[in-house]
């Protein structure tokens, strides 16, 4: 029986999804691990969560963000998995896959599920699908805009399930509401990416994390560049290593 002079009880043995504000949330299922350990110790879980909408925000395609998801991605399916949980779907992909680009990241081309949609509304709807069928490992989306409303249905389809879900988006959509959990910047760095935290289930972070990536195959062979500017990536690109 607590008295006035009893301190108060730990948030989390109140209930497992409470925590203060002050710290990462730790209450939930446990984060699927970056790869990068820098990064897991910042995300709440300790890594990717899965079954909700995470929105990646870009200021143009192709700066390393699939490098960025390249230990998730080229992580094989599990035997005790369900049939098909090792397929990645890509959604609106600003390119054709390159299957020689994949396989060096580690994913073999037979695991990825391309999908392309006439419509703003068609993608959304598609992508409702695959969540709501929680049969791939991963649904990566590209969408430069989409409605609120669109973003709350998805975000509920994808806490029906265990799919990654990350939808890429223009940095400048920063400033619109979203019912993602995690929300995060990304800009290019010499040999990396800095991340910034614009919204997670913790305390706010003020300066972005810098997170060191391999260079693309592609990079490796043409001769050395100045490394103090990062290059710009071509627009609509999507990754080097990757593009058609």
């Amino acid at each position: 029986m607590l008295t006035p002079s009893s301190p108060a009880p730990a948030p989390e043995a109140i209930h497992p999804s409470l925590w203060l504000a002050s710290q990462l949330a730790r209450g939930g299922a446990r984060g699927v691990a970056s790869g990068f350990q820098a990064l897991d110790a910042e995300l709440p879980e300790g890594g990717w969560p899965a079954g909700v909408l995470i929105e990646l925000l870009l200021p143009q395609a192709g700066i390393g963000e699939l490098r960025l998801l390249r230990p998730l991605l080229a992580r094989p399916p599990q035997q005790r998995e369900r049939p098909g949980a090792g397929r990645i779907a890509l959604l609106q992909a600003p390119h054709a896959a390159n299957a020689p680009g994949w396989t060096h990241m580690g994913v073999a081309a037979s695991r990825l599920l391309r999908l392309q949609a006439g419509s703003q509304a068609d993608a959304c709807w598609a992508a409702e699908q695959v969540l709501r069928a929680d049969s791939c490992q991963a649904l990566l989306l590209w969408q430069a805009r989409i409605r609120a409303d669109s973003l709350r249905r998805l975000h509920v389809a994808a806490q029906g399930g265990s799919t990654l879900f990350f939808l890429f988006r223009p940095l400048a959509c920063a400033r619109e509401a979203s019912p993602a959990p995690l929300r995060l910047s990304l800009r290019p760095a010499p040999d990396g990416l800095e991340i910034g935290f614009l919204k997670r289930r913790g305390p706010l972070r003020e300066r972005p994390l810098f997170i060191p990536l391999t260079p693309s195959p592609n990079l490796q062979r043409h001769a050395p560049v100045d490394r103090r500017t990062p290059a710009a990536a071509a627009t609509g690109s999507l990754s080097p290593e990757l593009a058609g």
